[in-house]
C-alpha cells in the first residue's frame, strides 16, 4: 500500500493530466459498439494505459478479424511505463502517436472511435489552451462554449469532427457534460446532425471510478441521420458482464437487475440532460421556486483563513464589532435543519470560525489602528495578489449580504437541504442565500415547508449538476428552477408572489 503522503502526491499528478483509467469490464463494452460497426481499426483518442486497445484486441481474437489498432496520447511516459508493466505490447503500441489529440492532423476520418478522454476542468488550463478551445468550438459548432467548459467536451467534439459517415463512437465523459451551463447548446448541436444510440449511466456503487469524485456518463454516438429516440440505461452492477453483452446486442439485452433500460424520446432527453432519468412532466400548478424566491450564491471571501475568523483571534486581534459579521462557513457546522445561536454558541466552543471581517472600501488610513495593522499583515502576506481578492477595489473590501432567511447547503454529500437562518448569519461559499419575495411571516413558514417535502426534494437531481456518490451541486440559477410539485404547495398553503425590490441580497448600508 502507498504511504498517504505518496497517494495523494500521485493523485495530484494524475488529477494534473487529467488521468482516470478505465477498467476493463466498461472498456469491453465501449469497444464493442464502436466496432460493432463492422470497421477493422479502432482508434483512442487518449490511450492512457491502453484499456480500449486491450478490449480491441480481445474482440479481434474471439471474431477471428483483423483490428488495427490507432490512437494518440500526449505523455510518452505513460505508455512506456504500461509497455513495462505488460499492460501493452510492443505490436499493440506500433501505431500509437505521441501527440496531442486536439492538435493532431491524420489526414483521414475514422469508423470507430473509442476514449476516456483527459478530465480537466477549465481553471487548469493555461491561457493558451483556452484559445485552442475557443477555435475547435468556433469551427464545429459554429459559437463558442462557456469558459468553465472542460477540456474532455472539445475531446468529444474533435472525435465527432473525425468521426467518418456511419461511425461509431463511445466516450466515458463526466457527467457535467450534459448538466453544465454549457450543455444546451453542445448537445442541440449533436442530436441535430449525429444519431444518439444510447447513454449509461451508473448507480453510485456501481461508479467505476469509485476513488474520483465524478459522475460518469458513457456516450454511445454514430454518424447517422438522428433519431427520435436512444436507449437510456442504468449499470446498477459493477464488474458485470452483462454490460459488453447488452452493447453487443445492440442495446436489446432484457433489462435487468445489472443493466436495467429503456427506450427515451430524444427531445426530452436532451432538454432534461442525458445524465438524468426521466423527469415527470410538470403540473401547470406546479410552482418553481423562483416563482417564489430569489437564489443568491454565499459570500466568496477568496482567503476564508484570513477573512473568516474565530471569535478568540477575533480578540487577540482586537478586530472591532463594526467590521464583523456572523457567519456560517461549511455545511457540517450546520447539520441540522436551522442555523440558530445556539449552532453559533457550538460552534465557538469547539474554536470554529463564526466571524466575517468585512471592511469595507474607505482608505486603510480610516480604519481603527488594530484593522490598519492587520490588513497590513494581509498584504505583507500577499492576500492582495490571489486571483478573487485582486479583482476587488481596493482588495480587502468584502462582498455584502443581508442575511437571508433560508439557507441552501448545496455541497453536502447526499446532505443537500435547506436551513432556517434564525441567527441571522451571513452564509460564505458552500451555502446559497435563499431570499423569499415577500417577507410575510406565514410566507415564509409555508415556503419553509414546501421545500423540507421529500417530493420537493427529489427534484434536485434534475436542477443541478451530480458527482462521485451520488452528490449533486446546485448553483442559484438552477435551484431557482426546482420544482414545488402543485400537492405540496396545496398542502402547506403556499402561494407564488411577485418579486418585490425591498428584497435586494445585497445589503448596501451595514
Amino acid at each position: 500500500m502507498q504511504p498517504a503522503a505518496s497517494a495523494e502526491t500521485e493523485r495530484e499528478k494524475r488529477r494534473s493530466k487529467g488521468q482516470f483509467w478505465t477498467p476493463d469490464w466498461v472498456a469491453d463494452a465501449m469497444v464493442g459498439y464502436a466496432l460493432g460497426g463492422g470497421s477493422d481499426h479502432l482508434i483512442d483518442p487518449a490511450v492512457g494505459t491502453g484499456a480500449f486497445l486491450r478490449a480491441a484486441t480481445h474482440y479481434a481474437e474471439r471474431r477471428g478479424r483483423q483490428i488495427a489498432l490507432l490512437g494518440t496520447e500526449l505523455h510518452a511516459e505513460i505508455l512506456r511505463e504500461a509497455c513495462a508493466s505488460g499492460e501493452l505490447t510492443s505490436e499493440q503500441l506500433c501505431r500509437i502517436e505521441v501527440a496531442d489529440f486536439l492538435t493532431w492532423t491524420p489526414g483521414t476520418r475514422f469508423r470507430a472511435i473509442a476514449a476516456n478522454p483527459p478530465y480537466i476542468r477549465h481553471h487548469r488550463l493555461p491561457p493558451a489552451t483556452k484559445r485552442l478551445l475557443v477555435s475547435i468550438a468556433l469551427r464545429t459548432i459554429g459559437r463558442r462554449l462557456d469558459g468553465r467548459t472542460g477540456l474532455h467536451v472539445f475531446f468529444l467534439l474533435r472525435a465527432l469532427e473525425l468521426l467518418d459517415e456511419g461511425g461509431r463512437l463511445a466516450f466515458i465523459l463526466p457527467a457535467d457534460t450534459c448538466e453544465g451551463v454549457f450543455a444546451p447548446v453542445l448537445w442541440e448541436w449533436i442530436a441535430s446532425r449525429f444519431r444518439i444510440d444510447a447513454v449509461l449511466t451508473f448507480a453510485p456503487e456501481a461508479t467505476p471510478f469509485p476513488q474520483v469524485d465524478t459522475n460518469p456518463v458513457v456516450f454511445f454516438l454514430a454518424n447517422l441521420a438522428p433519431r427520435e429516440e436512444f436507449v437510456w440505461a442504468r449499470c446498477r452492477t459493477p464488474g458485470t458482464a452483462a454490460l459488453a453483452e447488452w452493447s453487443r446486442s445492440g442495446f436489446r439485452t432484457p433489462s435487468g437487475s445489472d443493466v436495467e433500460w429503456r427506450n427515451r424520446s430524444t427531445a426530452e432527453g436532451v432538454e432534461s440532460g442525458l445524465s438524468r432519468p426521466p423527469a415527470a412532466p410538470r403540473h401547470p400548478d406546479d410552482l418553481l421556486l423562483g416563482d417564489c424566491a430569489a437564489v443568491v450564491r454565499g459570500i466568496a471571501t477568496g482567503a476564508n483563513d484570513f477573512f473568516f475568523l474565530t471569535r478568540e483571534r477575533v480578540r487577540a486581534l482586537e478586530l472591532p464589532d463594526d467590521f464583523l459579521r456572523p457567519a456560517i462557513g461549511r455545511t457540517r457546522d450546520a447539520p441540522g435543519s436551522e442555523v440558530s445561536s445556539s449552532t453559533l454558541d457550538d460552534l465557538d466552543r469547539r474554536g470554529r470560525p463564526t466571524l466575517l471581517f468585512t471592511p469595507d472600501g474607505r482608505a486603510p488610513d480610516q480604519f481603527p489602528t488594530p484593522m490598519r495593522a492587520y490588513l497590513e499583515r494581509g498584504e505583507s502576506a500577499g492576500y492582495h495578489r490571489r486571483p478573487l481578492i485582486s479583482t476587488r477595489r481596493p482588495w480587502y473590501r468584502m462582498e455584502r449580504r443581508r442575511p437571508p432567511p433560508l439557507l441552501f447547503a448545496y455541497l453536502g454529500r447526499r446532505n443537500t437541504r435547506f436551513l432556517r437562518n434564525l441567527a441571522g448569519v451571513v452564509p460564505l461559499s458552500n451555502f446559497s442565500c435563499v431570499y423569499p419575495r415577500s417577507d410575510d411571516a406565514e410566507f415564509l413558514n409555508a415556503l419553509t415547508a414546501s421545500l423540507h417535502h421529500p417530493d420537493t426534494l427529489a427534484g434536485l437531481p434534475f436542477v443541478g449538476k451530480s458527482y462521485g456518490s451520488g452528490a449533486v451541486k446546485v448553483e442559484p440559477r438552477g435551484l431557482e428552477r426546482l420544482t414545488i410539485p402543485a400537492h405540496v404547495a396545496r398542502a402547506v398553503g403556499l402561494r407564488a408572489t411577485r418579486p418585490t425590490p425591498l428584497l435586494s441580497p445585497v445589503e448596501r448600508k451595514w
